[in-house]
């Protein structure tokens, strides 16, 4: 059937299409915030995208409109679409529907990481040659030879084994709170029916939707509810915020991890303090993760990944030898550029990080990494962060006392401001040292090229596209 997707270019509704493409449909889709990477992903799939929410995009009538949760009453296609009574569902039930029935789910959820440790998952299981299908939030970066795994990884989401009622097999999904569309305000995450958990971390955020953290709560624990007796629940000791909700109820045994803490189920020993190679043990079991990866939260999102991959039966041994080959993800800490100066190399990264906590653990492993990797040769390495706060909450100015704080550890920092802030982000950070706003890309840019070292490192920090900042600077630089 022919099958439209309102919000297409959306993380999880693009990555859901290429699904909707894989079963046999006929895929089309409509957006306004239409940019790479996922842009240019459902492109290279042949998938139809149509700028704008107009009526006309809907006609001649799809079978199905898979509704994001981007659009709201009074959007042309929105209203078109229930006056004409075209069939409609949203994007989280199309895929409980549709693909994970009879399926034993592996969902991620929490604050930070959900995409890194998805991904981190769906790369153990199918480097242990379990044929697992995935839906995540973002673009895996793949380092290997394997063509098998080049080719899973290809695209954000894969269909995995053929499943029936009398064949079980794996989905690994990206399990995020946010609602699920204008018509059904329950959290996404509500229909996917885990089997296996993993509950990350839990602080306020969406508060667009949620009206504080209690809320979001309430989410989880309708989550946790539906997991079954003889599934499993993996989280990190001692969160408060998740134990009250295991406190509330729950029937599903419960494992949890932690770094050095000998009290966890599962436990992380560090041997780099960068978190760059590390020891997993459990149940007298050990193994070494030796990877490309930095910081603590990875070593945290790892630690939960090879524990839900164990409890569908992949050895502790396999899997640290599956992130010891983990390239990564796009937009976590990427390498974007590498840009030759006279005494070193300029490095620009992308991250995906727009909350305080992100900002924080990211510059935090950045600090470690390129400290572990200094070349007395060179001048001493500099972190720049340049952040855009463009998430909902952060455009409330929830988390504004947080910022100057959650950046501290980057050696100067610029805020983006857009004109349409009702709150003053120069007000938020006060005299910080090295750190400033300001409110126009041009004057970010050229600032930078006049200020950066020959030897120092660019982190830009946004969940959107950053009016294309990083290869305006890329541009830049290579010419200054």
């Amino acid at each position: 059937m022919h099958i439209h997707f309102l919000g297409i270019c959306g993380t999880f509704m693009g990555s859901l299409a290429l699904l909707a493409r894989d079963l046999g449909h006929t895929v089309t889709g409509s957006d306004t915030a239409i940019y790479p990477p996922m842009s240019t992903q459902l492109q290279n799939a042949g998938v139809k995208i149509m700028e704008g929410y107009h009526a006309k995009h809907l006609k001649p009538k799809p079978d199905l409109v898979v509704v994001g949760n981007v659009c709201k009453r009074g959007m042309e296609a929105v209203e078109y679409m229930l006056n004409t009574r075209i069939a409609y569902t949203s994007g989280p039930q199309f895929l409980s529907e549709h693909v994970l029935q009879f399926r034993h789910v592996l969902a991620v959820a929490g604050t930070h990481g959900k995409t890194t440790t998805t991904t981190m998952l769906a790369w153990i299981l199918q480097y242990a040659k379990i044929d697992t299908g995935f839906l995540i939030g973002g673009i895996p970066l793949v380092n290997t030879d394997d063509k098998r795994l080049q080719n899973t990884f290809k695209h954000s989401s894969y269909l995995g084994a053929n499943t029936t009622a009398d064949k079980d097999g794996y989905f690994v999904i990206e399990a995020d709170e946010y609602d699920s569309a204008f018509f059904d305000k329950r959290s996404k995450f509500i229909h996917y029916r885990p089997t296996t958990a993993i509950l990350n971390n839990l602080e306020y955020d969406h508060a667009d939707i949620f009206p504080n953290l209690e809320a979001i709560q309430t989410q989880f624990h309708h989550m946790v509810r539906t997991i079954p007796s003889n599934g499993c629940i993996i989280m990190p000791n001692h969160t408060e915020s998740l134990e009250q909700i295991i406190k509330k109820e729950n029937w599903t045994p419960v494992w949890r991890t932690g770094i050095d803490d000998k009290t966890a189920d599962w436990q992380a020993k560090l041997i780099q303090a960068d978190g760059s190679v590390f020891h997993v043990e459990h149940q007298g079991k050990t193994a070494e993760v030796n990877w490309s990866m930095s910081g603590l939260h990875n070593v945290n999102n790892g630690l939960v990944a090879i524990a839900a991959a164990h409890n569908v039966g992949v050895s502790i041994e396999t899997a640290c030898k599956a992130l010891s080959n983990f390239a990564g993800i796009k937009r976590r800490m990427e390498l974007v550029a590498t840009i030759a100066k006279n005494k070193g190399n300029v490095e620009i990264y992308d991250d995906f990080a727009h909350h305080p906590t992100a900002i924080q653990t990211t510059l935090d492993g950045a600090k470690k990494r390129f400290a572990n990797i200094y070349n007395q040769n060179r001048p001493p390495r500099k972190i720049w962060a340049i952040i855009e706060p463009r998430s909902n909450t952060m455009k409330l100015g929830i988390h504004q006392h947080l910022l100057a704080p959650s950046a501290k550890l980057a050696d100067h920092v610029i805020w983006y401001q857009p004109a349409h802030f009702d709150w003053s982000v120069a007000d938020a950070i006060g005299n910080t040292t090295n750190q400033t706003v300001m409110h126009s890309i041009d004057d970010i840019i050229c600032y930078v090229q006049n200020h950066i070292g020959d030897n120092d490192a660019v982190i830009i920090m946004s969940n959107g596209g950053f009016e294309g900042i990083h290869d305006k600077l890329v541009t830049a630089l290579n010419k200054s």
